[in-house]
């Protein structure tokens, strides 16, 4: 099945793409997250719309993506969180909340999607987390979680 992407999906390709995917994954997957629409030919032109607002979204070059990862890495984010007497969180750390605390630490303003945490954070202390701004350039970001 054809689809138009409307978000970025790993693995897969950026918005705006048209991609061909089994029909399955489209009607189970992308399409009911919204991370998709079906293929038409008057869907071309949501293809073009698609593919200008991301450009405006989107970090153009290398140079400013390397511009961003160093300020993202001159920041120092601490992030305050609820937790128990053994330093476990009451949940844990998600990357909106890394987002919101990178923009409240007075770093850039970051895409929750392209935080990678690897790991679940579940306890206190100093964690990394790594920030894909541009396909060749990841910002790598120390959080410093402590109890609110």
């Amino acid at each position: 099945m054809k689809i138009i992407l409307t978000h970025e999906v790993s693995g897969l390709g950026a918005a705006g793409d048209v991609v061909d995917v089994k029909d399955g994954y489209a009607r189970n997957y992308l399409i009911p997250r919204n991370f998709a629409i079906r293929w038409t030919k008057g869907g071309e032109k949501d293809v073009e719309q698609i593919r200008r607002a991301r450009k405006i979204h989107e970090i153009q070059t290398i140079e400013q993506a390397n511009e961003i990862k160093a300020r993202l890495e001159g920041v120092k984010v601490r992030l305050a969180v609820r937790s128990g007497d053994a330093g476990r969180l009451f949940g844990s750390v998600t990357p909106a909340d890394v987002a919101s605390a990178i923009k409240a630490s007075g770093g850039p303003e970051v895409d929750k999607r392209r935080i990678e945490l690897g790991s679940p954070i579940k306890t206190l202390g100093a964690h990394e987390t790594s920030v894909r701004l541009h396909p060749e350039v990841a910002a790598k970001v120390n959080i410093e979680v402590v109890a609110a």
